[in-house]
């Protein structure tokens, strides 16, 4: 394919340039979790854990990449030697998560691929941590990859993603149902596939008796205000309704609510528009159902209590510290929230067993994620039920 040059005059190239995109048709599709690709995301892992301490997300990141993890990763798959990448794969980063474009881009090279990357918008200093080091690699001993991956800003502009979409394979999108809507705009090649991540909601479930009995409180702090506070509740993993059970919630509440306020108190800073955000999106709530409202001592967190759940609920949800809960009875009454748009739930004090018993009786359209609370946005392989290596790659059958 010829690239015109106008597509090329907006993009401003981070790791890469207009000749990468050129020679990137005609690199060699690779099996998954090759040798090479495992080298070069491992010596990254080293370089961005050292460069990039100062930021747990960038750590995280860091240690998700390092070589015996990734072999661990590895090992689930049993049709390695059948599969190979399916070309380029044409990444569009969500706007609000800094690391998650990292994990998108290491993904589409462990299935296989080349990679052009539409970074956030935003001068995340994150971002700037792992282009950096991908760039230093790229100019040393690592130069074999440079064909592999592009990573590229630009404003929203049709004839871009129209030229990149033309090139990709496999297009993913990350950052909600109006940014697919927009990037659809853009047709793809008759066999290319997609993959889209769209608006989504997570909730977490809490046993009371449980966390009164739990030894250490304050860890449970800091894992719920890593589900929540950290990316300030803006991602879909992060849970905006907190369902209760058990025979001591009352009890339970008061205590979780005081440790949360604490450790977030002394990590997080609220902004005044985020305040004025969280009143307007309570107002509107109130106008519309009935509930009953606790803010508690600041507005660090707004608590309201529903006597019902249902899909409808969520489209009141907000950020920053913005939280309704509900007290069951029993699991099975999270089902009507459970919906399509339901990704993530993260729980605490409650057996797997009880989950699995769950999908057994009852039916749920949505949750594809059930994990312990801290580790909602821990990335996986797997992800809102994409098997993202085989959906990024091909599967040659030899008769």
């Amino acid at each position: 394919m010829i690239l015109m040059q106008s597509g090329f005059k907006n993009i401003q190239f981070i790791v890469g340039g207009q000749n990468t995109v050129e020679r990137m048709q005609y690199v060699k599709p690779l099996p998954p979790f090759s040798d090479e690709v495992i080298s070069f995301l491992n010596e990254l892992s080293k370089i961005v854990i050292r460069k990039g301490r100062t930021f747990s997300d960038v750590v995280t990141f860091g240690f998700w990449c390092r070589r015996a993890a990734l072999l661990a990763e590895k090992e689930k798959y049993d049709d390695k030697k059948q599969r190979y990448g399916k070309g380029i794969v044409f990444h569009i980063a969500p706007s609000n998560v800094p690391v998650n474009f990292a994990f998108s881009f290491a993904v589409g090279l462990l299935a296989g691929n080349a990679n052009i990357v539409r970074l956030p918008s935003k001068d995340f200093e994150q971002v700037k941590v792992i282009c950096d080091a991908i760039n230093q690699l790229l100019a040393g001993d690592y130069s074999y990859m440079s064909d592999y991956l592009c990573l590229v800003r630009y404003p929203v502009s049709k004839e871009v993603n129209d030229l990149f979409s033309a090139l990709c394979s496999t297009r993913v999108i990350w950052g909600g149902d109006g940014t697919i809507a927009e990037i659809r705009k853009s047709p793809l090649k008759p066999r290319a596939n997609e993959i889209t991540f769209a608006d989504r909601y997570s909730i977490a479930v809490i046993d009371s008796e449980a966390y009164l009995e739990a030894d250490d409180k304050d860890a449970i702090a800091q894992a719920f205000y890593n589900d929540t506070y950290f990316s300030d509740q803006n991602a879909c993993t992060s849970p905006h309704l907190i369902v209760w059970l058990g025979e001591k919630k009352k009890e339970a509440k008061e205590l979780f609510w005081n440790k949360a306020h604490s450790y977030a108190n002394a990590r997080y800073e609220l902004a005044p528009v985020q305040a004025v955000g969280k009143l307007t999106a309570l107002c509107k709530f109130s106008a519309n159902r009935k509930a009953v409202f606790d803010h508690g001592r600041d507005n660090l967190i707004y608590r309201i209590a529903v006597d019902q759940i249902d899909e409808g609920l969520m489209d009141y949800r907000y950020n920053s510290g913005f939280f309704f809960e509900f007290d069951a009875e029993s699991l099975k009454e999270i089902a009507p929230i459970a919906g399509e748009r339901c990704q993530t739930l993260t729980y605490y004090g409650i057996k797997v067993e009880k989950f699995k018993e769950l999908l057994g009786d009852v039916k749920i359209l949505g949750i594809d994620r059930i994990v312990p609370m801290g580790k909602s946005m821990e990335f996986s392989l797997i992800w809102d039920g994409h098997d993202l290596i085989r959906e990024m790659s091909k599967r040659i059958e030899i008769w």
